[in-house]
């Protein structure tokens, strides 16, 4: 696993989407062979890969803008709705959709006025609840054992850590992993 920083700003936002993408396609096909909730159409990977290719291209074409204006650094704020923006231009089914609706809600926590309070462990943890949350809300029919499930379980171990992003997020890995392997 690569370095996790102890902040969270802008470089991070692309950091995350850079390592995010590259996972995916690694595991692409064997997201598609196990997809069964809720229709076993075989394209779950494919999907968010293609919302993740799409989150990540709008957090690069945003670094493309500010290296325009030398002296310029990315805002963590734009970063991150960046990010938001582009996985829901670009969701794929509805996993890239519910992946879009995540990454909303994180942004609604990282982006809010402020930003700087929210660049720290319990920032990212009270980003991750709200991601939760908001996913599951979006939902009609909430489904135990699926991402939701997974993002609850990394929501709640986020919460029950304490100190900087790298301590949060390797809870969250952690307790998202606990969950993953619960599920059928």
């Amino acid at each position: 696993m690569p370095q996790v920083p102890q902040t969270f700003d802008a470089l991070a936002v692309r950091t995350w989407c850079g390592l995010a993408l590259q996972a995916l396609g690694r595991a692409r096909e064997e997201i598609d062979a196990i997809n069964v909730y809720p229709v076993a159409d075989g394209d779950t990977g494919t999907n968010l890969y293609l919302t993740v290719e799409s989150a990540a291209a709008a957090v690069e074409a945003l670094f493309a803008g500010y290296e325009t204006v030398a002296g310029s650094t990315v805002p963590l704020a734009d970063a991150i709705r960046a990010m938001a923006h582009g996985a829901l231009i670009g969701a794929r089914g509805n996993s890239g959709t519910i992946l879009a609706q995540l990454l909303r809600g994180m942004a609604q926590v990282l982006a809010a006025d402020g930003e700087t309070a929210h660049t720290d462990g319990r920032g990212l943890s009270l980003a991750l609840r709200n991601a939760a949350d908001s996913a599951r809300g979006a939902v009609a029919h909430p489904v135990e054992g699926t991402v939701l499930t997974v993002a609850s379980a990394a929501a709640d171990a986020a919460r029950g850590a304490e100190g900087d992003c790298g301590t949060v997020a390797l809870a969250a890995y952690a307790g998202a992993g606990t969950a993953l392997t619960a599920t059928t």
